[in-house]
């Protein structure tokens, strides 16, 4: 069973989607892997070093596509909106494919994928279950989005974050809010606490209160109450708008306080929620920074331009995403464990085992046969059940 790497060929994308430490563990399963030449490079991973574990070199992106059994990707077509198109003319039927694919994005995409006949796995898609953790991409790179969202909120702000004790008097330390402690929002708080800010911390779902709590971080408390706040999986769920309304409101206050805000509130599948309004931003100290992490959906500041760093009333709002492709020795690293955690699952013997029963194989499997067949994804874009089962093969 041949797994390919290909370049990463998004604009800026340094991350690659095996590195070589985790060769030798797929060899014992019976993958032999072969990487596009350079294609670890940006991430600090040489040809050398992948040879030295026991990958294959070759020259083209083509021959990565017409060789491999499994392709592996960072950001397929999909998550891959500017240059991925072009891979689907590399694509063969029943070739599988695994890496971000942006699920519920654009119907029409996720159908010229499936137009090809290749068999798509989206990560995206992974459950959030004790088994499945180990596979958890989404959650690795939450942990690298939230981390460096603080380091580029310090770099920014004309303040430093911890307090100091000098000879010129004492210096007060930053505040900072996070407003939704999931995996990106907790990663926040811990690297903010670390770099001496005092952080707070608001999220609609109550049991992240504790979560909160145990880094150290004030949680703040509304005299609000969500409904169904969190699906089976653990994600927020979208509230109604005069929910988001009286949130605004309520959050008002605290925003003005803080000298950092990081959003980090996405639903999946949706729109992200607007909760910091252009008034809030106005009652922002001038210098204040707002990191906005669902940037890429929308954003959760009304003002924020996707991919952009402004300035508005005097407030500095950082609007970047892929901020995982900007640490990415370490964002390949975890990112390499969890796609060879779930290539074990997939490949016994050297054989692929498409096995239906697996929870985690049916949930992430998007596209087979020519058909989207994932039935969460087919219900968002109200689309019919299929009728034929589909079955399993060797």
């Amino acid at each position: 069973m041949i797994v390919g790497v290909p370049r990463e060929t998004y604009p800026g994308e340094r991350r690659v989607a095996l590195t070589p430490v985790v060769i030798p563990n797929l060899a014992k399963a019976g993958m032999e892997v072969i990487v596009e030449a350079g294609a670890g490079a940006a991430a600090g991973f040489l040809d050398s070093d992948y040879v030295a574990k026991g990958a294959k070199i070759v020259a083209t992106r083509a021959e990565v596509f017409a060789t491999a059994d499994i392709v592996v990707q960072m950001l397929c077509y999909g998550s891959n909106d500017q240059t991925g198109r072009d891979d689907l003319r590399l694509f063969r039927r029943n070739q599988v494919l695994i890496g971000f694919l942006r699920p519920m994005g654009s119907l029409e995409t996720v159908q010229e994928i499936a137009a090809t006949g290749v068999t798509s796995f989206s990560v995206e898609l992974m459950p959030r279950t004790t088994r499945a953790q180990s596979m958890d991409a989404l959650s690795s790179m939450g942990t690298m989005c939230g981390y460096k969202a603080v380091l580029v909120a310090a770099d920014t702000l004309p303040k430093i974050f911890p307090m100091l004790t000098t000879a010129a008097g004492t210096i007060t330390p930053a505040r900072v809010l996070v407003i939704g402690a999931g995996v990106a929002g907790l990663q926040a708080i811990a690297t903010a606490r670390r770099l001496g800010a005092v952080v707070s911390a608001y999220d609609l779902r109550p049991a992240s209160k504790e979560q909160v709590q145990s880094l150290g971080a004030r949680f703040v408390e509304l005299p609000i109450e969500a409904t169904d706040a969190q699906d089976a999986s653990g994600y927020a769920k979208a509230q109604d708008e005069e929910f988001y309304r009286r949130q605004r409101e309520l959050l008002g206050k605290v925003i003005a306080e803080s000298d950092v805000v990081i959003t980090a509130a996405v639903v999946p599948g949706k729109k992200s929620p607007v909760l910091v309004t252009e008034e809030m931003v106005k009652g922002m100290a001038p210098g204040s920074v707002i990191v906005d992490l669902a940037a890429e959906r929308g954003g959760n500041c009304e003002l924020t331009k996707s991919g952009e760093k402004i300035m508005v009333h005097g407030v500095n709002i950082i609007g970047y995403f892929n901020f995982a492709s900007t640490v990415p020795h370490h964002a390949s690293q975890m990112y390499a464990r969890n796609i060879s955690a779930f290539l074990n699952l997939l490949v016994k013997d050297g054989k692929l085992q498409l096995n239906l029963e697996d929870d985690i194989i049916k949930s992430t499997l998007l596209t087979q046969g020519g058909e989207l067949v994932n039935p969460k994804v087919r219900e968002f874009f109200a689309l019919p059940p299929l009728v034929a089962e589909q079955k399993g093969t060797d």
